[in-house]
């Protein structure tokens, strides 16, 4: 390492840990220990540009361990994107670009955000399958325009945390060998040392989930950091785990301890950290001499940036067809005139169940949409999810579109997440409702970061059949629906069902669950007259289906939702029986209910 080269580095760690402690607040062991480890990764390894943060071939990078959050705001100033010294120290102050941990949307440069210990890495796993996608749909033997990887930086926390295990596991059956995880092995928690919880052995865990692992035995040795990471990047086969052993708070008077973990310095440990790496600048300073290092460095990524931009000019020339495929695939949203064609299906006949429905609508909607991309919990059978006509991706076939999860619920959620993020799929995922508690983090998640992906949830209610009460849902529509900024739409019938994949597909906000029953449900507008369902009643969230009259105020309002709209439409008949004036209302989503005026309500 040369010399200016150790000075960016601690010019990054001094960044971070002054904002933390100017914050009073925040996480300083992380940024002090892998300061060397991200550095080298964004000096010489990763691809991307700070003017055009979204540019589609970039590599990406996740800061898994979110609580480190101080180091990669100081990385993305030092190479040039939308943050300044100012924002540096506004770290973890309300309203700020640099706020606790990283969040999506929110700061330029940022992938996801994390902070719950094992998402990002998760949503890492979605990013390389969406790669390894999209590589197989737009690449051509002269030209390769998605080609990168993803890069993750996590800790011994990520590695304790289940959704991890479930996603690794995953990517290692995938063998995605553009996923590079770099594990900042420092052995202490909040707690105090891992020795007290963790014990096993991580490198043979990841092997046994096939995996290659690598390991660096001292993590300021940046030459043989990247010595690692060209080896993980010449690994054709396999994702690779580099394991990288640091020391939590490397170079301040708290080094080596859980105390460095998430306190601040206060100012005479600051001092003496800046003593201890040799640091003469002014606080929140970049010298000169760094700034022109980094000026080369970014010059160096414009390049590569502007190389992609001439490349992809020359691909459309020469493949416009693939050039206007692409422009589609990374649309989201429905076009109006598409929806019309897809709501004039007539998806059932006779009594039905909407999972059996909804498996229709989906499949009419592939058939236009061919980067619809998705899969189950191992449950395609039962929640009728298969993209007919398409292949299964597997690690060795990249151009279907249909992917097992495998029984891992929780990965599901959380590598769904990633797939959106990237761009270029539009992804749902299944399983019974029952079971989205155990994708609950990850579906607050893409809620929080407003990502369109699209949640199909069966077997609804008691009607599960005979899996008994292990497998009967009862507070888990109700506790769906708290969660903000995910739309909650449950059908009752065959246009319902039709109507609830288009607003779910036509999102471009937020997730969206649509939840579908295991039992056959009559078809309103077949069994009752005067009986109409239109799209406009459907995208106010609720509408009167029917009344007995409009001369008269309804003594009884009977509002439902799916299966027991048919048992309120029983009622309502009964209730004219016996002369008792009745309004039905269906309810198919009360999140769409809520944004209407207080008048419609």
């Amino acid at each position: 390492m040369n010399n200016l080269e150790q000075k960016t580095i601690n010019v990054a760690r001094m960044l971070s840990a002054e904002a933390v402690t100017r914050a009073n607040s925040g996480h300083p062991g992380l940024p002090l220990g892998a300061a060397p480890m991200a550095f080298t990764l964004w000096r010489k390894f990763l691809k991307g540009y700070g003017k055009y943060p979204m540019w589609e071939d970039r590599d990406r990078f996740i800061l898994s361990a979110g609580h480190g959050s101080a180091l990669q705001y100081s990385l993305l100033h030092l190479f040039g994107y939308d943050l300044s010294i100012d924002d540096l120290k506004e770290f973890r102050q309300w309203d700020s670009k640099t706020p606790g941990h990283p969040e999506f949307g929110h700061t330029s440069g940022i992938e996801t955000t994390t902070g719950p210990l094992g998402q990002g890495f998760a949503n890492a796993v979605g990013m390389a399958i969406a790669e390894s996608r999209l590589a197989a749909e737009f690449n051509t033997e002269d030209f390769k325009i998605v080609d990168h990887y993803t890069y993750v930086l996590c800790g011994d926390g990520d590695m304790m945390e289940g959704v991890a295990s479930e996603a690794a596991s995953m990517a290692g059956h995938l063998k995605l060998h553009k996923l590079v995880t770099l594990y900042d092995s420092n052995r202490i928690t909040i707690d105090g040392s891992t020795d007290i919880a963790f014990t096993e052995d991580v490198a043979l865990r990841f092997k046994a989930y096939n995996w290659n692992v690598l390991e660096v035995t001292d993590g300021n040795d940046t030459m043989a950091i990247s010595s690692a990471i060209e080896k993980a990047k010449a690994e054709k086969n396999v994702p690779t785990l580099i394991i990288i052993h640091t020391e939590i708070g490397f170079g301040c008077p708290k080094v080596g301890t859980s105390a460095s973990h998430g306190s601040p310095l206060s100012k005479d440990e600051l001092s003496c950290t800046r003593e201890t790496l040799g640091v003469d600048w002014d606080e929140f300073t970049v010298p000169a001499d760094v700034k022109s290092y980094m000026a080369e460095i970014i010059a160096e990524k414009e390049k590569n940036y502007l190389t992609w931009q001439a490349k992809f000019l020359a691909y459309t020339d020469k493949y416009p067809e693939l050039a206007e495929k692409w422009k589609n695939w990374y649309k989201i949203g429905i076009e109006k005139s598409l929806s019309e064609e897809i709501l004039a299906g007539n998806y059932a006949t006779k009594d039905d169940a909407t999972r059996n429905i909804g498996g229709k609508v989906l499949n009419a909607l592939f058939a236009k949409l061919p980067n619809i991309f998705g899969g189950s919990a191992d449950l395609d059978g039962s929640t009728k999810t298969k993209l007919l006509g398409s292949s299964e991706v597997q690690a060795d076939f990249w151009q279907g579109n249909n992917i097992h999860y495998g029984i891992r619920e929780h990965a599901m959620g959380a590598v769904m997440n990633g797939i959106s993020l990237h761009r270029g799929l539009r992804v749902f995922g299944a399983t019974f409702l029952m079971f989205c508690e155990y994708m609950r983090p990850a579906i607050r998640l893409a809620a929080l970061m407003k990502q369109p992906v699209v949640y199909i949830f069966t077997h609804d209610s008691i009607g599960v059949g005979e899996d008994g009460p292990t497998h009967q849902p009862i507070e888990q529509l109700e506790s769906l629906r708290t969660i903000p900024n995910l739309v909650v739409i449950r059908p009752a019938d065959a246009k319902e069902t039709a109507l609830a994949y288009m607003q779910a597909f036509s999102r471009v906000d937020g997730p969206t669950a649509i939840i579908l029953s295991r039992q056959n449900l009559p078809q309103m507008e077949l069994k009752y007259e005067h009986i109409h369902i239109s799209r406009a009643n459907m995208d106010k969230g609720a509408y009167v289906l029917v009344e007995t009259g409009k001369k008269e105020p309804p003594q009884v309002i009977l509002a439902a939702s799916g299966s027991e709209l048919a048992l309120c439409m029983d009622a309502h008949l009964q209730l004219i029986v016996e002369g008792i004036a009745n309004r039905v209302v269906s309810v198919p989503s009360l999140s769409i209910l809520a944004n209407q005026s207080m008048e419609y309500q």
